[in-house]
C-alpha cells in the first residue's frame, strides 16, 4: 500500500506536524487523526494550503496528487481577517487560514503597497504589538482562534546585522 506524507499546521498547532498516511485515507480521517493528536472538535475545517476552499473530506489524500506530500490546514474559521499596517497605512483583506505568511507578504507589499519584488525581499511582517516575525511557510490560521477568526500584522524593515563586532576582540573606547 502506498504512504504519503502529510504536513499541517492548525488553530491548535502552530508548529508544522507530519503525519504519513495510506493513499487510501480519506480528508475525514486525516482530519480525525490531527483532532485525536491536538484536540479539536469535529466541525473543524481541513484546506489545502494557499487554497480559499475547505476540502471535501470524503475524498482520498492520494486523489490530490503530489508524491512530495500534502500541506494542510485545520482550523474553525473559514477566513482569517488579516490587517497589514505600513507606513502609517492600514489594509485588510480576508484569507483562508491556511494561507502562507509569504502569500499574505506578496499581496500587501507588492500588490497592495506597490513595492518592487526587491523591495518587498527586505521587509517581513511582524505580528503587531510584538517582534514575533513568523516563517514565510507559517499558515496565518495558526495565528488567529476562533471566534475572533483575524490577525493584525506589521510590514516592517528586515534588520539585518552584518558583522557586529566581537567584545574583546575590537578596539576599546575610552
Amino acid at each position: 500500500m502506498k504512504r504519503i506524507d502529510i504536513f499541517y499546521q492548525g488553530e491548535v498547532s502552530r508548529d508544522m506536524d507530519h503525519l504519513e498516511a495510506d493513499v487510501e485515507h480519506t480528508l475525514g480521517a486525516i482530519k480525525a487523526l490531527i483532532i485525536a493528536k491536538h484536540g479539536g472538535e469535529s466541525g473543524m475545517l481541513l484546506f489545502l494550503e494557499d487554497r480559499e476552499e475547505p476540502l471535501n473530506e470524503s475524498l482520498a489524500v492520494g486523489s490530490l496528487g503530489g508524491t512530495a506530500g500534502l500541506k494542510v490546514h485545520l482550523h474553525r474559521c473559514r477566513h482569517i481577517e488579516v490587517a497589514v499596517t505600513f507606513a502609517g497605512e492600514m489594509v485588510h483583506r480576508a484569507f483562508a487560514p491556511s494561507a502562507t505568511v509569504a502569500r499574505v507578504k506578496a499581496w500587501a507589499a507588492v500588490h497592495t503597497f506597490g513595492m518592487t519584488e526587491e523591495e518587498a525581499g527586505e521587509h517581513v511582517l511582524q505580528i503587531a504589538g510584538t517582534h514575533d516575525r513568523p516563517a514565510p511557510g507559517v499558515h496565518v490560521g495558526s495565528l488567529a482562534t476562533c471566534p475572533t477568526c483575524r490577525v493584525a500584522l506589521d510590514l516592517v524593515a528586515d534588520e539585518r546585522v552584518n558583522g557586529a563586532a566581537d567584545e574583546g576582540h575590537g578596539g576599546s573606547v575610552t
